[in-house]
């Protein structure tokens, strides 16, 4: 009706294709036509990409050219797209690194960005991205959480990985192994709590317990009181101290060979990860297929998978879109929550 604000859930949920090179054309078209698909949706990326990924795949939809994200979404059989960018090249090959593709793909995630910051979709999911690609094209980020956040102007943000199973939230992502060690701050501990307790809580009713946060350690065993280095003692087991007095359930440091299958078990609702592979191995031995990749502190909601471009696979149709098609669930899920 006129002079109205349409409901939230009536905005359709922005999909970015991904890297051209890869699998995400595949798994996009695949994700929108599967019947489990619930909420509508808006693709950016190339039309003419995605209408040879339904050829490649075999899905049955009608590649449709919009101007607007209002309303797209809802035409059976149709996969509405916001064409973003110069048209690709016919010479670009699938399955191989490419600055032009790496531009392509920076320029969906881009306007993905900027029709949330303006409310015209309710949550973006991404496909993958390529990071040598991107650096090729001149663009020097790690991956899509640190685009997400430069671009929405957020300071204050973190990678939440999750399934049916585990809720994992890094302290340190993309960066050395070294470097990890060295960016752990009491502060950046405490941060990160904050952000993982504020979301979780996002989703509770009143009445219901706090969120229950497990902090893991850093060193085996948690350092055993300092026996194998001073980080835990240091660093982790004060920022743990500081949350739990301003009403956090936060506990830790924990081993972090145990608390991941305490967490699965049901003793808590997510763990704090000190460092990328810490976190994303559990997660990513349950199946990358129901893994999905949350970021949190962004002035909207975004969910992406939790693989790669694989570009081994691009262009044979064999790619599995699970994980697309579970990461627009939980954004359609985010989204009535925030």
């Amino acid at each position: 009706m006129t002079g109205k604000t349409p409901h939230p859930t009536s905005r359709p949920i922005a999909v970015t294709m991904g890297d051209p090179h890869g699998i995400g054309p595949e798994i996009t078209v695949r994700a929108c036509a599967d019947p489990r698909r619930r909420p509508p949706v808006v693709v950016i990326g190339d039309p003419d990409a995605l209408a040879r990924a339904c050829r490649t795949t075999g899905t049955e939809l009608t590649v449709r050219t919009i101007d607007s994200a209002d309303g797209a979404g809802r035409t059976p059989g149709v996969l509405d797209v916001l064409a973003e960018g110069p048209a690709l090249p016919a010479d670009l090959a699938l399955g191989t690194v490419d600055a032009r593709a790496g531009a392509a793909s920076f320029a969906y995630v881009r306007r993905g960005i900027e029709l949330a910051l303006a409310g015209e979709v309710r949550a973006i999911t991404t496909a993958p991205i390529n990071k040598e690609a991107l650096r090729l094209a001149g663009l020097p980020y790690p991956g899509h959480t640190e685009i997400l956040a430069e671009l929405s102007g957020t300071e204050r943000y973190a990678m939440m990985m999750a399934n049916d199973e585990l809720r994992i939230v890094l302290v340190t992502v993309h960066q050395s192994l070294r470097s990890a060690i060295d960016a752990l701050t009491v502060a950046r501990e405490l941060d990160i709590i904050r952000l993982t307790d504020a979301t979780l809580r996002g989703g509770t009713r009143a009445g219901e317990r706090p969120p229950r946060i497990a902090v893991a350690g850093l060193n085996p065993h948690a350092g055993e009181n300092g026996l194998f280095g001073r980080e835990d003692l240091d660093v982790i087991a004060p920022a743990v101290r500081a949350a739990r007095a301003e009403g956090i359930d936060a506990s830790g440091p924990h081993p972090a060979d145990t608390v991941f299958m305490r967490a699965r078990a049901g003793e808590f609702d997510a763990v704090v990860a000190q460092y990328h592979d810490q976190g994303l191995i559990p997660v990513k031995y349950l199946g990358l297929e129901h893994g999905v990749n949350i970021t949190l502190g962004l002035p909207f909601v975004r969910t992406s998978v939790d693989h790669g471009t694989a570009f081994d696979l691009a262009g044979t149709g064999a790619a599995d879109h699970t994980s697309l098609l579970t990461a627009l669930h939980h954004a359609d899920e985010l989204a009535q929550t925030t």
